[in-house]
């Protein structure tokens, strides 16, 4: 029966790994084969899309619209 062997290793500078197996000879033919991890793809957002995916992200719609809530708050002082 063909054995296998599981090793997880580093990536060495130079973009080598090392890989130590002690049931082989000095000598002898081996397969190797390399699994890369899968890399997650982070999405770049603005910071406007962040603030715009909160809740209650929007209370104005115009510069206008502020300024009147603004006339408002002050005038009820």
């Amino acid at each position: 029966m063909q054995s296998a062997l599981h090793i997880t290793t580093k990536v060495l500078s130079g973009n080598k790994i090392e890989v130590e197996i002690p049931e082989a000879q000095i000598g002898d033919n081996v397969d190797v084969f390399v699994v890369l991890p899968e890399k997650v793809e982070t999405k770049k957002r603005s910071a406007v899309d962040i603030l715009n995916e909160l809740p209650g992200r929007q209370l104005f719609k115009t510069a206008e619209e502020v300024d009147k809530y603004l006339k408002e708050e002050r005038e009820s002082w």
